[in-house]
Formats: structure tokens, C-alpha cells, sequence
């Protein structure tokens, strides 16, 4: 099989260019009359830039954090659905040669494929990589209604992205609401329950336990003071019991003789009460003050009794009615206090005993009581943490639906209007003409390539050896008479010259 190489190509490319010439002629002039018969499509673009929260989000965290290709994305799903179109073909009154004849759902495919949205690139050294805009372009036949319908189109998405952001941010803050109404519902329920459990365990409670103690010891002190006075109150009565019943003795002897004796052992109880008292209080105690004079009056009598002498007479019975000296009065409502003091004494230690038996058992009950504690305490910080989380970010969701309510967040904006486009983007007569040109062009070199392919003739001794398998020895030049005849005149002309 002949093996053709670029030479022979070329030489037949030589041989048979106004193929070529041809075909690049025919495809530039139809490429040109479908540039001119083709229909008019005419682009209206915009630019539509994402402005920032006028608020930082340092103060004010974003009521969407949504990313933004995730919500363009969304947004123009919604904005290229079937109701937003056949809305916009409705009111811009689009294709109407074509209601009668194509379905409403074919006229929005077709639209929708006129509109196209794409994404701006994030700026370089964006650390967020957030969504600087993003481009709309509309291609329609008439350039009026392509600028209406992306002025339409871009319209939609920021009331969309407005009112989406808005409703986003109010359906947080009232999921927060009712989380939050729930939270301090379940707080209020464990709050209760702790008081309760305080109420009923009052001084029970594990932060009330070194108060008991403290308690519980000066109880104790306080009880070791009082079992201290009521031992020594009881010496007292003991003793005034003692003394009353000594006044009682000497008082019936007086009344039956004045014996020295008698009165010796008066004045000997006498010396002993005042003896007694001056060891407990002092010399102006009325106590003690009414002993001396009792002790006074005794040494009177047997001052008294020393004066007359000794009598042989026999003394009188006493009487039964006789009145008493004031000094045994004195000591019977002494007797008297000193019972009523014991008996107030001893109601003070039962009451201290008893309060410190109710400390003693608070004291045993606190580590039982601290568990309980712990297990409600814990509960009611949960819902207090809870609650407190809910209430900062129900506050921040307040704040960020009044931060959207005032368009103050998060907002589109145009960076150009849509323009109304002064000539067709489509078909562009240029490119035609040079898709033409080059399409006829590679069809005439189609062409060329066929008829080498088909080509039998021999040109050189490749296609010799390749025809006959043998090796070629000599070449015959080929022999034109026109070129001989131009050869030959062109040597005569010179040596004329």
C-alpha cells in the first residue's frame, strides 16, 4: 500500500487549491447569510453584589448562616420554578405569537433556558471564602424585553433573599420562644422541687452542716453551764432546807425557854448562813444584809438572857399560834426560790438536751440528705444552663430579625442596572463568517486528502517502487511543450539582452 507523506499532499494541494478556494468561499458566505437570516438574540446583564451587615457579627451574630452557594442555589431553583416564570411571561406578556401554540410549560423551558445565574468567584485572601455576587444574564429576542426580564429576574432574588432572611430570622425567634417558655417552665418545676426539699430538711442541708456543729458545741457548752447551776442550786436548797429546819428547832425551844444553849445554836446557824452567803455575794447583798441583822438580834437575846440570869420559874408552854420570826419566813421563801430556780434549771437542761438531740440528728441525717441534695442541685443547674443558653440566643435571634426587619443585614445590591443591549449577541456575523470560512476551508482540504487517497498516478519513484516492488533506476522528466516553448523564449530574450 502507497504510504503518502506532507510532500505529497502538498503537491497535490498544489495541483488542485482552487478546491479549496472554493469551499472556503461557499462556507464564508453561508456562514455570512446565516449570521444575517439566523434570529436576533439580544443579552441584558447585571451584576449583583452581596453587601454585609451593616452590624458586626461580633455583636450581632447572622440570623442565616447558611452557606451562600447553598442559598443561590436554592434561591434560583425557586426563581426559575414554574409559577415564578409563567408569572413573568404573564407580565411582561412574553411569546405572545406562540400562546396559542405552545403549552405554558414548553414557554417556560424556553425561558428558562434564556436565563442563566452564575456565581462570582470569592476573593483572594478571603478567609471566609464568602460569596462576593453573582451574575445574571437573560438572552431574549427583543433587547427591551431581555433588560425587563433581568431587571425582573434580579428583582425577585433580592425580595426573595429579603424576605426569606426575614422569615428565617422570626422562625428562629419563635422556635426560641417556645424552647425558652418550655425551659423556664422546667426551671420554675425544678426550682420548686429544691425549695420544697430545703423546706423540708432545713437545717439539714449540706451547707448548714458546719453551722450544726458549731451549734451543736455551744449547745453542749451551754448544757454543761446549766448542769453546773442546777448542782449548785440544789446545794442551795439543800442547804436553806437545812438552815429552815435548824430555825424551826431552835424557834419551838425558844418558845418553851430561853436556854443559853438553845440560843447559842441560833446564833451558831445564824453564823453559818452569813458565812454561807458572804461566800457568794457581797456585804450589800440584801441577803447578807438580813443575816447580819439576824445575827444581831440573836446576840441581843442572849445579851438579854445573860442580864436576867438563871430563873427556877419553868417556863411557859409554847403556843401553838405563835408568830414566827421573820428570819424563818426569810428562809422558807428562800427554800421557796430555790425550788422554783431548780425546777426552771432543769426545764433549761431538757430543752438543751433536746435541742441538741435535734442537732445530733440533723448532724447523722446530712450525708444522706447531701446525696438527695446533690441529685435535685444538679437537675436545677441543668435547667438554669439551659435556660440561660435559650435566653442569650433568643436574644441575639431578637436582635437579629430587628437588625433584618430594618435591612440592615445581609442584603443584595445592584453594582449595574441591567443594561438594554444595542446589538445581538446573537448570531455574531464575525464569528460566522470566520466559522464558515474555516469549515469550507477544512472541507476543500477533505477534499484534497480524497483525491490523493483515490489518486493512481505515478509521480516519483516512490510510487514506483510502491506500484511495481521494484526499485526504480531511472526517471523520465515529464515533458510539457508549453513549458518548453516558455523556456525557450525566455533563453532567446536573454541572450539578446
Amino acid at each position: 500500500m502507497r504510504e503518502f507523506t506532507p510532500q505529497d499532499f502538498l503537491a497535490m494541494l498544489r495541483r488542485h487549491w482552487p478546491i479549496c478556494v472554493y469551499t472556503a468561499t461557499v462556507g464564508l458566505v453561508i456562514g455570512l447569510a446565516l449570521a444575517f437570516l439566523l434570529p436576533k438574540r439580544y443579552e441584558s446583564k447585571t451584576i449583583v453584589l452581596v453587601e454585609q451587615p451593616s452590624v458586626s457579627a461580633t455583636y450581632v451574630p447572622a440570623a442565616v448562616s447558611e452557606d451562600w452557594n447553598s442559598r443561590l442555589a436554592s434561591m434560583q431553583q425557586q426563581m426559575l420554578s414554574r409559577t415564578r416564570l409563567s408569572d413573568v411571561i404573564q407580565k411582561l406578556n412574553l411569546y405572545p405569537n406562540e400562546a396559542g401554540h405552545a403549552s405554558t410549560d414548553e414557554l417556560v423551558d424556553r425561558l428558562g433556558k434564556d436565563i442563566d445565574v452564575v456565581p462570582m468567584e470569592p476573593i483572594d485572601g478571603d478567609p471566609d471564602r464568602s460569596l462576593p455576587g453573582f451574575d445574571v444574564t437573560v438572552t431574549f429576542q427583543d433587547p427591551g424585553h431581555a433588560q425587563q426580564i433581568c431587571q425582573e429576574i434580579t428583582s425577585m432574588f433580592m425580595e426573595e433573599n429579603t424576605r426569606a432572611r426575614e422569615e428565617h430570622a422570626q422562625n428562629t425567634t419563635d422556635f426560641l420562644s417556645q424552647q425558652l417558655q418550655e425551659a423556664k417552665a422546667k426551671l420554675d418545676d425544678q426550682d420548686a422541687k429544691l425549695a420544697d426539699f430545703k423546706q423540708h430538711n432545713l437545717g439539714a442541708l449540706p451547707d448548714e452542716e458546719q453551722t450544726n456543729l458549731n451549734l451543736l458545741m455551744g449547745y453542749n457548752t451551754q448544757l454543761e453551764a446549766v448542769t453546773q447551776n442546777v448542782g449548785r442550786l440544789q446545794q442551795e436548797k439543800t442547804f436553806d432546807e437545812s438552815l429552815l429546819a435548824q430555825q424551826l428547832e431552835a424557834f419551838k425551844q425558844s418558845q418553851t425557854s430561853q436556854d443559853p444553849t438553845t440560843l447559842e445554836t441560833e446564833k451558831q446557824a445564824a453564823e453559818a448562813k452569813l458565812a454561807a452567803l458572804r461566800a457568794q455575794y457581797t456585804d450589800e447583798y440584801p441577803d447578807v444584809v438580813k443575816a447580819k441583822e439576824d445575827l444581831d438580834a440573836i446576840n441581843q437575846r442572849i445579851a438579854a438572857a445573860q442580864q436576867a440570869g438563871p430563873s427556877d420559874t419553868p417556863s411557859p408552854a409554847p403556843k401553838s399560834n405563835a408568830m414566827e420570826p421573820q428570819s424563818i419566813q426569810q428562809l422558807r421563801a428562800q427554800v421557796r426560790q430555790a425550788e422554783v430556780a431548780v425546777d426552771e434549771a432543769l426545764k433549761q437542761e431538757q430543752s438543751l438536751q433536746g435541742q441538741i438531740g435535734a442537732l445530733q440528728a440533723r448532724v447523722r441525717a446530712s450525708p444522706e440528705v447531701e446525696e438527695d441534695y446533690k441529685d435535685i442541685t444538679r437537675d436545677y443547674q441543668t435547667s438554669l444552663d439551659s435556660y440561660n443558653d435559650l435566653l442569650k440566643k433568643h436574644d441575639e435571634a431578637s436582635m437579629a430579625t430587628d437588625l433584618e426587619h430594618e435591612q440592615e443585614g445581609e442584603q443584595f445590591v445592584f453594582l449595574d442596572p441591567p443594561n438594554l443591549p444595542s446589538h445581538a449577541s446573537f448570531p455574531n456575523p464575525l464569528l460566522f463568517a470566520a466559522g464558515g470560512f474555516g469549515g469550507g476551508l477544512a472541507l476543500g482540504f477533505g477534499v484534497v486528502g480524497f483525491l490523493l487517497l483515490k489518486d493512481s498516478t505515478l509521480h516519483n519513484d516512490r510510487d514506483v517502487e510502491a506500484m511495481l516492488h521494484v526499485p526504480a533506476i531511472a526517471m523520465i522528466p515529464l515533458y510539457d511543450p508549453l513549458l518548453t516553448q516558455k523556456r525557450g523564449s525566455a533563453l532567446g530574450g536573454a541572450k539578446a539582452g
